[in-house]
């Protein structure tokens, strides 16, 4: 089940939005498509990003893949723990799973964002 706190990218990224920052991860169905994750390549701390940018790769026993951001910014954290622990992803997509803090340039753009029942229908459709 996709939480309704958070907007989902139809590249299987979301966004958690408190005041101007926005907290990003991928998806329990990119987590779930990619299988045992063994590698998160982190952003830089700092680094400006444009919405519908990549900002990380995933490495799985299966691929890579490229890890899309929702919305356009600064990175301002990222999860070091993932440096270690890379398969947090698979256990908790949406929790500890986190892959990085951006503060927001333009809020409306999350307003173009899915919400959890248009995602659901999304990922219906991709995968017909």
């Amino acid at each position: 089940m996709n939480p309704d706190d958070v907007r989902y990218h139809k590249e299987h990224t979301w966004v958690r939005v408190s005041g101007k920052k926005g907290t990003i991860g991928i998806t329990d169905y990119a987590q779930d498509a990619l299988g045992d994750i063994v590698y998160v390549d982190l952003p830089e701390i700092d680094e400006d990003v444009d919405a519908n940018s990549e900002i990380s790769e995933i490495e799985s026993a299966k691929a890579t893949s490229a890890v899309i951001s929702p919305v356009g910014g600064k990175i301002v954290k990222v999860n070091e723990d993932l440096s270690e622990s890379p398969e947090v992803i698979n256990e908790d997509p949406y929790g500890k799973g986190w892959i990085a803090v951006i503060e927001i340039d333009n809020p409306s753009e999350v307003d173009d964002l899915m919400d959890a029942t248009e995602y659901e229908k999304y990922v219906e459709e991709e995968a017909k």
